[in-house]
């Protein structure tokens, strides 16, 4: 009996060991959300302060009245986020060669800086609210910049990314799931 007490130590450690080694295998960006396939969280959001829209001041930003009655992408992103500027070529192709509505949640982020950057990089987005307190983030259930998540036509979430999108997400993940959703 003695001796198992010895071992306890042990068979705990390698116990441990063998948790650690699976874990390792999993990809962090396959986080579950709690908000797959059920309406998209309720919410009106400004837009950016100064922002324009064909030269006039944008008076409206985004709302979740806009997300439904076609498949759509939300993306939250930041000025301050570096990959949020990687991922913004995949957004802008996505949007304006594939025919995806995009729409932007900027998320915590200066007036000033995100209009630098959006002028900088480009607009795909189609309207952009502005989440400058993180409240409507945290109601998407966001972890952190960037995040995608797409819409069917219904308003419902049916896919969420975390991390950057690549071309590779976009052509096996987004895309067919696009494809699908609009003909069912």
């Amino acid at each position: 009996m003695r001796r198992l007490l010895y071992l306890l130590p042990f068979l705990l450690f390698i116990g441990v060991g063998i948790a650690f080694y699976l874990g390792f295998e999993r990809d962090p960006r396959d986080i579950p959300s709690a908000l797959i396939d059920k309406p998209a969280p309720t919410f009106d959001l400004p837009a950016i302060p100064g922002q324009m829209v064909q030269g006039q001041p944008a008076t409206n930003g985004l709302s979740s009245a806009k997300l439904a009655g076609d498949v759509t992408l939300v993306n939250v992103f930041a000025s301050w986020c570096i990959p949020c500027k990687a991922e913004h070529p995949v957004i802008t192709r996505l949007s304006r060669e594939q025919g995806v509505t995009v729409f932007g949640i900027n998320y915590k982020d200066k007036p000033e800086d995100a209009l630098t950057w959006l002028s900088r990089n480009g607009n795909p987005y189609a309207a952009i609210g502005a989440d400058q307190d993180g409240r409507v983030s945290i109601d998407w259930g966001v972890y952190g910049v960037p995040e995608s998540y797409l819409i069917d036509r219904k308003g419902r979430i049916r896919f969420k990314h975390v991390g950057p999108l690549t071309p590779q997400v976009v052509e096996e993940q987004i895309l067919p799931m696009v494809k699908h959703l609009r003909q069912g």
